[in-house]
């Protein structure tokens, strides 16, 4: 059997063999309220939002973690499962922090959608006012302990998508919190700045330091090595000031490294790229057309021997524009001296 068909909340859902239920009921565009859950990893069952009611099943499963099989029923709204989940949330909102409006999550807070679809209003449970250390060492982002609701998905991502392990749930019971190995650093760790664990961060915990809310994107490939990951920018007033991964992307699915999530800004705005063409003359770079440029250059080739070039390519070129430029190189110029930067 390929597909299992099942009803949920009394809609007849169509799904693939081995889906779970709540992955069924997401794809079917009907929402479970859920945290620990991400499509890019294994289901966890940590945060017992997706709870759900199954004709013939004992107590509330979750939906995560229970596996779609044909005929099955499933409710997803009851007085006494809306109840479960409620009290659930409050537990977890209990030492919450309740600065939304300047949380750098806010707006893009899975906490805050299911708060609103659950109907939370207000906590009745009195806080513990444990304060969490804040780590600021990576330079590019945060951990914020302090909005840390332990889901698991910063270090499940950090073992199952990009394999590094640099990240873990350290201590136990109220003392358990997202560390290092040692407690050291994150900059100090095997943390490879990739910014996957922040993509997965349902909260405020792992926040980035830089980027402002984008007025338009557009998709686009990174041109730091010739991988060809998809990119989507994010501008604003002729700027970029946001990046992130483009799932459909067949290269990348949505992962990026380093270079790719962070580094965009650094060349494409740095005051020192050159904007126009230049040529040197009398011992100095002046401003020149690019057709003088490439008149200059052409005369200035034609001076050396075959042997006497080197030509380097670029991974930021296309494809193409390198098969160009090896062909130029090997054709025109006569020389097999070329290489390429894709170490960067």
């Amino acid at each position: 059997m390929t597909t299992v068909t099942i009803s949920v909340d009394n809609k007849t859902v169509t799904a693939s063999a081995g889906d779970s239920v709540l992955k069924a009921a997401l794809d079917a565009g009907i929402y479970i309220p859920h945290l620990c859950y991400d499509k890019r990893l294994l289901s966890h069952g940590g945060c017992r939002m997706c709870i759900v009611e199954i004709e013939g099943m004992r107590g509330f499963p979750a939906a995560c973690t229970t596996a779609a099989r044909d005929g099955m029923k499933v409710a997803t709204s009851t007085p006494e499962l809306d109840q479960v989940r409620l009290d659930t949330l409050e537990l977890l909102l209990a030492d919450h922090p309740a600065d939304c409006l300047s949380c750098p999550a806010n707006q893009r807070c899975e906490l805050q959608k299911v708060a609103v679809f659950t109907g939370f209003r207000e906590r009745s449970l009195k806080p513990i006012k444990t304060e969490h250390p804040v780590d600021d060492s990576n330079p590019f982002f945060k951990l914020d302990r302090n909005y840390c609701i332990l889901c698991a998905r910063c270090v499940r991502t950090c073992d199952e998508v990009t394999g590094v392990n640099a990240i873990e749930i350290i201590h136990r019971g109220d003392l358990s919190r997202v560390g290092t190995f040692g407690e050291m650093p994150i900059i100090d760790s095997i943390c490879r700045s990739c910014g996957e664990c922040v993509v997965a961060c349902p909260v405020g915990a792992l926040s980035l330091k830089a980027g402002t809310v984008a007025t338009e994107e557009t998709a686009s490939v990174c041109p730091y090595c010739g991988v060809g990951c998809g990119l989507i920018l994010g501008t604003r007033q002729g700027r970029i000031v946001s990046v992130r991964g483009d799932e459909a992307n067949p290269a990348s699915l949505g992962r990026l490294c380093v270079k790719g999530r962070f580094g965009i800004f650094e060349f494409v705005h740095h005051p020192e790229r050159l904007s126009e063409a230049y040529i040197r003359r009398d011992g100095r770079l002046v401003p020149s057309t690019l057709e003088k440029a490439v008149s200059f250059t052409a005369g200035k080739l034609s001076g050396y021997r075959p042997d006497e070039i080197a030509v380097i390519a670029s991974a930021k070129a296309t494809n193409e524009d390198n098969y160009v430029l090896q062909k130029f190189t090997r054709a025109v110029l006569g020389t097999n001296n070329i290489d390429h930067c894709a170490r960067l």
